[in-house]
């Protein structure tokens, strides 16, 4: 595998300064302008974020709305592995810190790694049984969980209450390449495995459609162009990226494989896969697991050692998202009064070319797309949606 694409250490820069393209092999010779010219994925940083989240303020305005925590694969709301311990959360300490503030927090528990349909359809239902029932809701989702709550909006309508906007936090709205890798039967160290794995999943009462559905081929063809975003919804995004991780890091091999192909990346997701909606900016040296609180406290301690300054509190972050939904997240005017547009163009200029191609909805039962070839149905994708380096504003 090509890895002449790699990173270096240098942390008085802008992370996109920090990203060489393949003319620089190993060396420190290259400029910033060179990576600049000849790596145009550093585009997709947007604002980047270096350490507006290293605090937490004195003030954060409360939203209206109640807040929906939707986490993203393997996720949980809560996990008790013994009642002698604690119960480990997926939002660790975030719930607490916004209910603290004044908001009203869900944290609904979808099927681990089932299908986005199914996810979608347990988030729904999570909804339904809340009571009494706000007004609206925002929704604010980690990974797999912001295609959920997409999936959720553009395809079980009537919703039991209405969504004002959604927030998604390195979501793979465009696939992950790690996906791909996985699932590619000539360079997947667990390509053997997979039929095993899977029987495995299944014994466990787990599903195992989720899988081929984060690829980069899936998203593009079949979950984006029959899910347009909903009009009277409004739609932000966040990414984030990390240099090379360290030796021992779980996101080390992952990483190099998502630089190698999609560019800067948190270990796990692309920034230009994040991007959806309005784009608020690249949370720069945060890792996936950064996102959900889930920080390495032992590689941290030892950073603090060295005289290197944590630049990233997830709570921080999480509470001046609610501080913006306060802010933006206002519902439109009744639907009498502003009645929903027959011709909605979503706001991806490649899921608009793709809709306008194949039609709205074609292809939304479709719940699985080969990803390994043998273990699982190929839907008709004689249609192709057009394939094109671009990314939400």
């Amino acid at each position: 595998m090509n890895r002449s694409v790699i990173w270096r250490s240098a942390p008085a820069l802008p992370l996109s300064r920090q990203l060489y393209g393949a003319q620089c092999h190993r060396s420190f010779a290259c400029s910033a302008y060179l990576a600049r010219e000849h790596d145009p994925r550093i585009k997709a940083l947007g604002r980047e974020i270096s350490d507006d989240y290293a605090i937490i303020r004195e003030k954060y305005e409360t939203p209206k709305y109640p807040i929906v925590l939707a986490h993203g694969l393997f996720g949980f709301a809560e996990l008790r592995l013994s009642p002698y311990f604690p119960a480990v959360e997926y939002w660790h300490g975030i719930r607490d810190a916004l209910t603290a503030q004044g908001a009203t927090v869900l944290t609904p528990t979808v099927p681990p790694s089932s299908s986005i349909a199914d996810r979608a359809t347990a988030l729904r239902s999570a909804l339904e049984a809340h009571a009494p029932m706000p007004e609206a809701v925002t929704i604010v989702a980690h990974s797999m969980g912001g295609l959920d709550a997409r999936y959720m909006l553009s395809h079980l309508a009537p919703l039991p209450v209405r969504v004002a906007a959604v927030v998604t936090v390195a979501t793979p709205h465009r696939g992950s390449a790690f996906a791909d890798y996985l699932l590619d039967e000539e360079v997947s160290p667990l390509h053997h495995y997979l039929p095993q794995l899977y029987q495995t999943f299944e014994k466990a009462g787990l599903g195992t459609a989720a899988f081929s559905q984060l690829t980069r081929r899936y998203m593009a063809e079949e979950f984006n162009p029959s899910t347009p975003d909903q009009p009277d919804v409004r739609y932000f995004s966040y990414g984030a990226a990390v240099e090379r991780p360290a030796l021992l890091s779980p996101f080390r091999h992952p990483h190099a494989v998502m630089t190698q192909a999609e560019g800067p990346n948190d270990g796990l997701v692309s920034v230009e896969s994040s991007h959806w909606g309005t784009y608020k900016g690249t949370l720069l040296g945060v890792s996936h697991l950064d996102l959900i609180n889930w920080s390495n406290r032992v590689g941290w301690t030892v950073r603090e050692w060295m005289g290197i300054k944590k630049n990233f509190n997830a709570i921080a972050f999480y509470l001046d998202i609610a501080d913006m939904l306060a802010k933006e997240a206002t519902l439109p005017r009744t639907l009498d009064e502003n009645p929903p547009s027959s011709t909605f163009a979503p706001r991806d200029p490649v899921i608009a070319l793709a809709v306008d191609k194949r039609g709205i909805g074609e292809g939304r039962n479709r719940q699985h797309l080969t990803g390994i070839r043998g273990h699982s149905r190929s839907p008709d994708v004689s249609q192709k949606a057009p394939r094109r380096n671009t990314t939400s504003t």
